[in-house]
């Protein structure tokens, strides 16, 4: 095995690996609040490594730049969703996404 290969199945396992983390932090997490922080690394971490997996076996032809652009928008837009996400579930619990009333900060 080259050592190629073995950066290549490194990076495919830790990509598993985070995808797997974060599928039991969304199974573990009661709210939806709290499940949407487990999505922060599957869309932006592991697009990384699989990116990177693709750039190590085929180099920067049109499959490796194909692969980096990918991962560069899910980058660029994971955060933009995620807030997207929480404000409509906090819209759709509380009726509005600003701060509420009996969630404001206690002043001794």
């Amino acid at each position: 095995m080259s050592p190629k290969e073995v950066l290549i199945y490194s990076l495919l396992a830790l990509a598993f690996v985070v995808q797997l983390g974060c599928v039991w932090g969304l199974l573990a997490m009661p709210h939806v609040f709290d499940r949407i922080h487990f999505l922060t690394p599957a869309t932006s971490v592991t697009p990384l490594l699989l990116a990177g997996a693709v750039i190590a076996r085929e180099s920067l032809n049109h499959r490796g730049i194909m692969s980096a652009l990918v991962a560069l928008v899910l980058m660029m837009f994971s955060p933009v969703v995620s807030h997207a996400t929480i404000r409509a579930a906090r819209i759709r619990r509380h009726g509005d996404w600003k701060l509420q009333p009996s969630e404001k900060a206690r002043q001794p």
